[in-house]
């Protein structure tokens, strides 16, 4: 799940979709953040009322204190994935700000010793519709056609998001011809993906070495692996300041050791962590852990 995307005020609604009084808006706040780490704040009941029209309109609730009651009774899971869905933004682009990749594929990928056992593990946070693994899939897949053999232990990446909706998609790698023109060149679009009907899909080496799984920042267990490079970018945002402490705390349960981190621009590590060192790589930085 990638909530990477313009600000939540920017967004136009409808007034008076949903019911709901002030308590009421409060106590489902407390739900989401409790079942996702979404804090959504003061005044942003608009929001609810948009994203939960459809949900409200196809179990007939008249008031967001139904929903609520029921969502609490824990009686319908399907529910909760709907409303968690509903609730999570989830538009991305491909190759994002560039400079992630371009960090990857010249500083990263070409340190990779020789000897190396085990294969070099990539983790994509938050993934949404698998826009940023398969980015760096290409990178990698780049990579090895200009240094065939250099990784000889192979490479995994891993993304993982709350939603299902958008896993599902991810797993399939097939998009919309729409979806495939942000932050993608033509060359590499007609390289790396094949035409599917009126979709065009992931090429299937690049799709191989990505797994989806589903996975709560906040509820989840860590850590899911030992991983050389983690993506979490564009997420804390989205977290209060406690869950930001939490999440980064286990990203460094999850990183080998001198292993990296990327988070968004707009996410500084000072107050929340002080296990990394920050490396440069114009225009951003990346987190690189310390050594124990």
């Amino acid at each position: 799940m990638n909530w990477n995307t313009a600000p939540i005020d920017d967004l136009v609604v409808n007034e008076n979709i949903v019911t709901s009084t002030e308590s009421d808006y409060s106590a489902f706040c407390s739900y989401l953040e409790k079942t996702s780490g979404i804090t959504l704040g003061e005044n942003k009941s608009y929001l609810v009322q948009s994203r939960l029209k459809s949900i409200m309109e196809q179990y007939s609730f008249k008031a967001l204190g139904e929903l609520l009651q029921m969502l609490n009774d824990r009686k319908n899971l399907t529910l909760e994935k709907l409303v968690v869905d509903a609730m999570t933004t989830n538009e991305t682009s491909w190759f994002r700000d560039e400079y992630p990749f371009e960090f990857l594929r010249d500083n990263i990928l070409g340190n990779i010793t020789m000897a190396q056992k085990k294969p070099f593990s990539i983790w994509s946070a938050a993934c949404s519709y698998g826009h940023e693994p398969y980015s760096i899939s290409i990178v990698v897949q780049e990579f090895l056609e200009r240094n065939p053999g250099r990784i000889p232990a192979g490479l995994e990446i891993m993304g993982t998001d709350i939603s299902s909706r958008v896993l599902e998609q991810s797993i399939s790698g097939l998009y919309r011809s729409f979806d495939t023109e942000r932050g993608l060149s033509a060359e590499r679009k007609t390289k790396y993906f094949r035409k599917l009907d009126d979709k065009l899909q992931i090429r299937d080496d690049v799709r191989a070495r990505v797994t989806f799984r589903k996975h709560n920042l906040i509820t989840d267990c860590f850590p899911l692996g030992t991983f050389d490079l983690i993506f979490c970018r564009n997420v804390l945002i989205y977290f209060s300041n406690e869950n930001k402490q939490s999440i980064l705390k286990n990203m460094v349960k999850s990183l080998a050791p001198g292993g990296y981190l990327f988070l968004g621009g707009s996410e500084p590590m000072v107050n929340y962590s002080d296990k990394f060192d920050m490396v440069a790589c114009r225009p951003g930085v990346v987190h690189q852990l310390k050594e124990a």
